[in-house]
């Protein structure tokens, strides 16, 4: 796969549903805990290669609005790892010129969280490497309605008129007002659904999914799926 990847187009912007720790960590015996750990130290080398690989713009969906429904047990567990590899992250983003974003609603978030999470924004911000786009406490529902509520609040104010109002002035209001729509979308274990991930974004992302649980997603997936992208026709709704 080295050889096949020398002359292909490298997708600008990847999205990843990272699934499948869970179960993981269920085929070894091993606690869902366990599953999400080393689901993390995927995250960190998935950025690493990333980088490597000249993509510009990597988002990975970290914790969604409905992943609070999860087991109490479960949702502290998480919020342990978040402390923990905020703290790691940094350290991988300033080695790697990695400018860190965060969308999704963050108040919900312990203050020490939230604290954690505008660190790594503030002290990565003038990075001009790969931008690492980080989803927590994200719905695309919960993005659209926001960024109605924001565009409301403006029509309002007489900021904006509601006549003004088109596809590109509500995409301002969004999450990822800064970031380009994704190229590629990879999801892991399987799942053939949308998650609620991304959902103005994705509208002619190529979709690319594979069987493998997020813990194993490594260098040789990726560019799996890089090569499986480079064989798709984007039209964008026109005809070539």
């Amino acid at each position: 796969m080295e050889d096949k990847i020398q002359g292909m187009v490298i997708p600008e912007h990847v999205a990843i549903i990272l699934d499948g720790n869970g179960r993981w960590a269920k085929k070894r015996g091993l606690p869902r805990s366990l599953g999400h750990k080393e689901g993390c130290v995927t995250v960190e080398k998935t950025v690493e290669d990333a980088a490597r690989l000249g993509i510009k713009y990597l988002t990975v969906y970290g914790f969604s609005t409905e992943n609070w429904k999860r087991s109490s047990d479960e949702v502290g567990a998480l919020m342990q790892l978040f402390r923990y590899y905020m703290v790691r992250l940094l350290k991988v983003a300033k080695s790697n010129n990695v400018r860190v974003k965060m969308i999704g609603d963050r108040e919900r978030f312990d203050q020490d969280i939230v604290e954690g999470l505008n660190k790594l924004e503030r002290e990565t911000k003038d990075n001009t490497g790969l931008t690492f786009v980080i989803a927590v406490n994200y719905g695309g529902r919960d993005e659209i309605v926001r960024a109605a509520k924001k565009a409301m609040k403006d029509v309002r104010d007489g900021k904006i008129l509601p006549e003004d109002m088109d596809e590109k002035l509500f995409q301002s209001y969004l999450d990822t007002a800064e970031v380009p729509d994704p190229d590629l979308l990879i999801r892991t274990s399987g799942e053939l659904r949308l998650s609620n991930y991304l959902l103005w974004q994705l509208a002619y992302t190529e979709l690319y999914v594979t069987d493998c649980y997020w813990p194993d997603f490594n260098m040789e997936e990726m560019k799996k799926a890089i090569a499986a992208y480079n064989n798709r026709e984007r039209r964008f709704g026109g005809v070539k």
